[in-house]
């Protein structure tokens, strides 16, 4: 039996454009946390917003069905990207590439300066820099290379929070890792209290400081490029093997869905159980969230995109509108901070730090309607979003 012919790279999947526009919809329900309450209620309910049983509940879907799973999702979906603009040659292929990381990740130096402190444009860009390592790989050493990586993602972050949790465990709740840990994940007064004045401050001041501590900043990123590669090379091997280009029968799909799904889901319930039963120390929290979840938000990641390709019809509405906002998501992306920080910058209507956890997450309806409705008029008049064809634009301007 011959193999499945490679995907075409000058064919355009709507199921994958659809699928990108999914991944744009679901990263706002947690970035919205980081523009309404402090950074440490982004992964601690006590820390901030959690005063109901529904904010509870909230932050169980958000944990178990979100957190990092669209984050993932993007990512698989930019390295099935990067495969599809390399496949395609060109007379200078990684030029074209490095130019493409070099704009995109000016635009998140921008994006992170003006408004989203957590913005995932640098870590792609800096992860794709590494790709040259990966893209003459077989599909079976890339996914051997996504489950390395990963693997490494845990073991060096074990290496970094252990401690603290190791600490937690033997009552040793004065140590320097715990204190850390609180500062950072938990729900310690102080540092809440400080991150709630730097929520409210003005524009220009939150201008200043995030220009003087870029430096920090793309330290702080840094860490991320091990997770973050591991999907883009997952992607690009998920892109080849045609599951990413519709190429797979609903049932093969139906099955990844169900393996991954079932591989993944018990254990994040039981993280889920265990920080609440915990009583939520950050120690718990920080590596939890971070560390121990991230291959399982490997999985669903990837059961979300196979469900995803089987249910989805090329020729129906909801896919086509889908698909628009895949074909915008990097204007979508920053569309969706703009939205945020109108709703809750000082500058705006100045709501951070007056919602609960609930209240923050209903508040995505606002990006999501709009551009759910604007993407298909746009995508109609002009084709590509304005910030794709900035991007464009920029990075075929970068000399050969």
């Amino acid at each position: 039996m011959q193999p499945p012919p490679p995907p075409d790279p000058a064919s355009r999947v709507v199921q994958l454009d659809a699928l990108r526009g999914l991944a744009i919809l679901g990263i706002a329900w947690m970035n919205v946390l980081i523009f309404a309450m402090p950074a440490q209620g982004y992964y601690n309910p006590m820390a901030w917003g959690g005063q109901s049983e529904a904010d509870m509940v909230v932050w169980v879907i958000s944990f178990v069905f979100v957190e990092d799973k669209f984050r993932t999702l993007f990512a698989i979906l930019f390295g099935a990207g990067c495969a599809i603009l390399l496949d395609r040659g060109g007379a200078h292929p990684w030029r074209a590439h490095y130019a493409r990381m070099g704009v995109l990740f000016a635009i998140g130096i921008v994006h992170a300066t003006l408004l989203a402190s957590n913005d995932i444009l640098r870590a792609y860009a800096m992860a794709g820099l590494f790709l040259p390592f990966f893209v003459r790989l077989s599909n079976f050493a890339l996914i051997a290379s996504s489950v390395g990586l990963v693997a490494l993602h845990v073991g060096a972050g074990f290496s970094m929070l252990g401690g603290g949790l190791w600490d937690w465990f033997s009552g040793r709740l004065g140590s320097e890792a715990i204190h850390f840990a609180e500062r950072n994940f938990g729900a310690d007064p102080a540092a809440v209290q400080y991150m709630l004045e730097q929520g409210r401050e003005a524009f220009g001041e939150r201008f200043s400081r995030r220009l003087t501590g870029l430096g920090g900043q793309l330290w702080t990123v840094a860490g991320s490029i091990p997770l973050n590669l591991a999907a883009i090379v997952l992607g690009m091997a998920l892109w080849r093997n045609r599951m990413l280009a519709a190429g797979w029968p609903i049932y093969r799909l139906q099955r990844l869905a169900a393996i991954c799904a079932l591989a993944s889901l018990p254990a994040l319930f039981w993280m889920a159980w265990w920080i609440a039963d915990s009583g939520f120390p950050g120690a718990v929290v920080a590596i939890a969230s971070l560390v121990f979840s991230a291959p399982f938000d490997m999985l669903l990641g990837v059961a979300y995109a196979a469900i995803a390709m089987a249910l989805f019809a090329p020729d129906g509405a909801t896919c086509g509108r889908l698909a628009a906002v895949g074909r915008l998501a990097l204007s979508n992306y920053v569309l969706t901070s703009m939205v945020l920080s109108g709703l809750y910058a000082s500058w705006g209507l100045g709501l951070f730090g007056e919602v609960s956890r609930w209240q923050a997450i209903a508040s995505i309806v606002l990006p999501i309607a709009l551009i759910l409705w604007s993407s298909p008029l746009w995508a109609r008049q002009f084709g590509q979003g304005p910030l794709e064809r900035l991007w464009r634009w920029l990075a075929g301007m970068v000399p050969g």
